[in-house]
């Protein structure tokens, strides 16, 4: 097919490639290909900010140039200018590029409430990120003493993003003990500074003297921050803190403080973040350069009215399992309610030969959506041609708009072995293409379409219950429509009813939906009772019956009622389904969503696929919810998975609001469908603190060449979040995933346990161990263990590097839980081990074929005997900061527990 260098040529998909994140990124002679910085609707039309966005790629991309040794740099980056700005003559339309898989968002609100840059990231060491997230503020230099910077910043998040490193500092634990002496969190250990008491009050900081030793922990008391001096000689590291004037490198292998707390060693294994970027396929395809790189150039866009046609197959096969009349059915929720208000919207089906069954339409209101529907296919028979059905739809296109960002939804059950033959056409569209296989026999080059667009790609089984083809098309909203356009789906589901049965159940609209609600019944052969109640218990009329299609539905009129709307439907010997959709409330009140990605489009069996689900309302996390997802393979099989955002297993992060699972029940090559049930109801008990977020260092001050300690206003008081209860239901489908490599039943034993990544310690009297951590599985997360093996050293590169030879614990009583409980071990030390000693502990997971985890991650144990007064810091520059004083006679032995990297704690409800 030739090399292919535009970014509208081929989308280069990163691990995280699911419903979140399509980039646009290649990497190209080593300059950076289209990246796309995405401008949100919320934000003020200021050219200026076009302006500043220019400003910090063109300054970060000699520094990204140098600290990677001369191997990456910005070569071209599209701005993208939402709709609701005054259109310019240099603003072009886009082509692949959306809002949806923007790789850098602009937006006026954080999920922290303030400026703070950050990057989404979900995934292991090494896995690419999300997306980057700033602020207009931040870019225009009102933040730079709070964050340094704006070039500098850039490259330290664009190290989250493209390479899956993470940060050296520790905000919830900012000292540790090594050897018995306090030392600050950083990276490297010979950057400089002084611990001095913050006191804050109002909106202003200042020092207040020396910090003081807890002679109970060894460690300073609260209020201790670490001071580094502004200018210094040590150039790494940009994870820890870019904004230090000499920081032009990352952390190595020969300099990197392996025993600091933070996530980069506890997520990577205790590697430098050089070593992971080495790692990375990136780094593999490149070489240093020789010659200086050229200035970074950027292309404006401004995002336009979304243009959309719906290809459809009509041909012989789409008479079985009631196909034909299922697509129907679909396609009129997303005729009647996904497509938003004012898109132009255009048919076309196919056989053999295609039909331009209507020319784009735009919608201003029912009637245009109703004239649409009547236009859909009524009769199935002939062949499949898909590239018969896309080039009808370019040339229906064509007559009104270029194909340059527009969107073709293709269905088709069928096999063609001509498909690639329009793969150029496909590229040379600028189209995004959205595909829908349905059945088993859809043809396989079908996903190729999708991924070198961009588009969705969703998979429906006959299986009708499962209402799989309606969710495929509620998901098909607008890449780069304001959220509060979006069509939110709020149920899904269906049954097999006999003999007079029901189907009962309600449905939650809460305070962030109701505008634009729709329930929509379809079944299978002869009408149903439908009844349905409003939350003050009035039954509702005005269903819209189409007995043809076999489908009914009711818009509900105005805002819907906040509360349980109840539902009861009978009917005898068929199937049923319900949906329900609606949009916000309000354009000013986000509403809650439910984001689902996998971190794979074709997972290669034994790899497991890793399922997550990002719920938020607007930029805020929500909490405590009950999360499923539905996984149902080629065979019809469906595995049930509850989610967790515990901080364990496929759990990055406790409490950030995404909810995630490994998904191991493979039962056949082929395509697998992910669909999302989100509940919420769960009231938080108390303010909790915020996770650390995947971004730079909030300074607190620094110290000036002339010793004078210069201190920043405090950090804004958003770490607690006041209690609060969300009471809401939502579905959504997480598109579809390919299995390869499936062996023919019986399948075998070939999953481990996952890492154990929450390994907590502490003491009990004078040398007692209590050790915590979330139980793995059999597989994965899934199942119980067989047994752990507990190893303790002195060296913490000894354990990882040699764990199999460093001294054991005895763990014959220790019998593994169920995967995701708490478990609990204790075991004693000898007295062979000193004061100022450091102690590791690492456990592996071990399964009943004998299938062992990774490492643990470490956490760690110092020995030291308190002083009877609380000595002062008395050398405050790193690294010399030391305790040596003694209580003669008295011989109290603590352990002060401290683990590498876990920064886990429990965020409340927004």
């Amino acid at each position: 097919m030739g090399s292919l260098k535009s970014p509208v040529f081929l989308l280069v998909l990163y691990l995280l490639e699911g419903v979140l994140s399509n980039s646009l990124i290649q990497l190209n002679n080593n300059g950076y290909e289209g990246i796309v910085i995405a401008i949100d609707h919320d934000v003020p039309e200021d050219e200026a900010l076009i302006q500043q966005i220019k400003d910090m790629v063109t300054q970060a991309s000699p520094y990204l140039f140098e600290a990677t040794g001369k191997r990456f740099y910005f070569k071209n980056v599209a701005i993208l200018i939402p709709e609701n700005w005054n259109t310019k003559p240099e603003y072009k339309r886009p082509k692949l590029e959306t809002l949806k898989n923007a790789d850098v968002l602009v937006s006026t609100t954080s999920p922290i409430g303030n400026d703070e840059p950050y990057t989404e990231h979900i995934g292991a060491c090494g896995e690419r990120g999300i997306r980057i997230h700033l602020t207009p503020d931040f870019l225009a230099g009102k933040k730079k003493t709070e964050y340094g910077p704006q070039d500098r910043t850039f490259v330290h998040e664009w190290a989250h993003f493209r390479w899956g490193v993470f940060d050296e500092y520790n905000n919830n634990e900012k000292f540790y003990l090594s050897n018995g002496k306090p030392q600050a969190v950083r990276c490297s250990a010979t950057i400089t500074g002084k611990h001095q008491v913050r006191r804050c009050q109002g909106g202003s900081c200042i020092t207040n003297g020396k910090c003081v030793i807890d002679r109970v922990t060894g460690l300073y008391k609260d209020n201790c921050v670490f001071i580094p001096d502004k200018n210094q000689r040590e150039k790494a590291s940009i994870m820890f803190n870019q904004n230090i004037n000499s920081v032009v490198e990352f952390c190595t292998e020969k300099n990197h403080n392996k025993e600091a707390p933070n996530a980069q060693n506890q997520r990577c294994n205790l590697r430098s973040t050089w070593e992971v970027i080495q790692e990375s396929e990136d780094f593999k395809q490149t070489t240093p350069m020789t010659a200086q790189p050229p200035t970074p150039t950027f292309s404006l866009l401004q995002t336009r009215q979304r243009i959309v046609c719906l290809v459809l197959d009509k041909s012989g096969s789409m008479q079985s399992d009631n196909r034909l009349n299922r697509m129907n059915q679909a396609s009129r929720l997303f005729l009647l309610q996904t497509v938003e208000q004012g898109s132009w919207v255009g048919l076309v089906t196919f056989d053999r030969t295609a039909n331009v069954q209507s020319e784009l339409t735009q919608l201003n209101g029912g009637a245009d959506r109703d004239l649409l529907i009547k236009r859909l296919p009524t009769v199935a028979s002939g062949g499949t041609s898909i590239c018969s059905g896309l080039q009808a739809a370019f040339t229906s296109i064509k007559k009104k708009y270029p194909t340059d960002g527009a969107e073709i939804v293709l269905l088709t059950d069928g096999e063609d072995n001509t498909i690639s033959n329009c793969f150029d056409l496909v590229k040379n569209s600028g189209a995004i293409i959205h595909t829908v296989a349905l059945g088993p026999s859809a043809a396989k080059e079908l996903e190729q379409l999708s991924k070198m667009t961009g588009g969705l790609q969703t998979y429906s089984s006959d299986q009708i219950q499962n209402n799989g083809l309606v969710d495929a098309f509620a998901a098909l909203s607008s890449g780069n429509a304001a959220i509060s356009q979006h069509s939110i789906q709020l149920e899904s589901r269906g049954v097999n009813l006999q003999n007079k049965q029901w189907m009962n159940g309600s449905v939650i609209v809460d305070s962030t939906v109701g505008k634009d609600t729709l329930f929509l019944v379809t079944w299978t052969t002869d009408s149903p009772s439908i009844f349905i109640w409003d939350p003050s218990g009035v039954q509702q009329s005005g269903f819209v019956l189409d007995a043809n299609t076999k489908v009914a539905y009711l818009q509900v009129p105005g805002i819907a009622k906040v509360g349980f709307w109840k539902y009861s439907i009978q009917a005898s010997s068929q199937t049923l389904t319900l949906t329900v959709t609606s949009r916000a409330a309000s354009a000013t009140l986000p509403p809650i969503t439910v984001t689902p990605v996998v971190n794979k489009n074709t997972g290669k069996f034994p790899s497991p696929v890793t399922v997550y689900a990002s719920i938020r309302q607007g930029a805020s996390p929500i909490l405590r919810a009950s999360v499923t997802a539905l996984i149902e393979s080629v065979n019809g099989k469906t595995v049930t998975l509850e989610l967790l955002d515990n901080g364990a297993g496929a759990d990055a992060t406790k409490n950030d609001g995404v909810y995630s699972r490994f998904f191991t029940a493979f039962d056949a090559n082929g395509r697998y469908s992910i669909k999302i049930w989100a509940l919420g109801g769960v009231t938080t008990d108390r303010q909790r603190m915020a996770p650390q977020k995947n971004g730079v260092m909030y300074i607190d001050g620094w110290i000036e060449d002339d010793g004078e300690v210069k201190m920043n206003p405090p950090h804004p008081e958003t770490g607690n979040v006041r209690d609060s209860q969300v009471c809401f239901s939502r579905t959504s489908s997480g598109g579809s995933f390919v299995a390869t490599n499936v062996p023919a039943a019986p399948i075998p034993d070939l999953f481990p346990p996952c890492q154990i990544t929450d390994l907590k310690a502490s003491i009990q009297g004078q040398n007692l161990v209590n050790l915590t951590w979330t139980a793995p599985g059999d597989d994965y997360d899934h199942g119980r263990a067989s047994s752990y093996i507990i190893r303790i050293s002195t060296s913490i590169v000894d354990l990882r590097n040699n764990f199999s030879t460093s001294l054991e614990v005895n763990t014959t009583d220790l019998i593994p839980k169920e995967a995701s409980s708490e478990e609990m071990f204790e075991f004693e030390l000898d007295n062979s081990f000193g004061n100022g000693t450091d102690v590791f502990i690492a456990i592996q997971a071990v399964d009943k074929s004998n299938l062992k985890s990774e490492i643990s991650n470490i956490a760690r144990v110092s020995l030291f005997i308190p002083s009877q007064e609380p000595p002062e810091d008395s050398t405050p520059s790193y690294p010399d900061v030391s305790i040596n004083s003694t209580i003669p006679g008295i011989h109290v032995l603590n352990i002060v527990w401290k683990w590498l990297g876990e920064m886990h704690v429990t965020l409340g409800l927004h």
